[in-house]
């Protein structure tokens, strides 16, 4: 699994006009249904006001190429723009294990 963190960032309150755009838009349900989409989801920080962090996962780096190939991505690209919304990206892969597993409450 690939697990994308994208940090955006804004001013005047931006960040949160995005997502309620993207969510009312209907661009973050297509993506939820795409293909080898595990997670699409987006938390703001409670100490900044001007920033969001969306959770992306992906079951392969097959599934995140399609779904950067779309022709919804330009929809997303518009709306950054207008928006004037600046991004930090980090990828993971995950490497959750046997040894991990006695860790975790589920």
């Amino acid at each position: 699994m690939l697990i994308v963190l994208i940090c955006y960032k804004g001013i005047n309150g931006n960040a949160k006009k995005f997502v309620d755009e993207m969510i009312s838009s209907g661009i973050v349900e297509e993506i939820r249904k795409e293909e080898g989409n595990l997670r699409y989801e987006y938390f703001f920080p409670l100490d900044d006001n001007e920033s969001v962090l969306l959770v992306d996962s992906w079951d392969n780096q097959e599934a995140l190429d399609r779904h950067h190939q779309l022709p919804l991505m330009n929809k997303i690209k518009e709306l950054r723009e207008k928006y004037d919304l600046h991004m930090e990206v980090e990828k993971y892969q995950s490497q959750v294990d046997d040894k991990d597993e006695k860790y975790i409450r589920r």
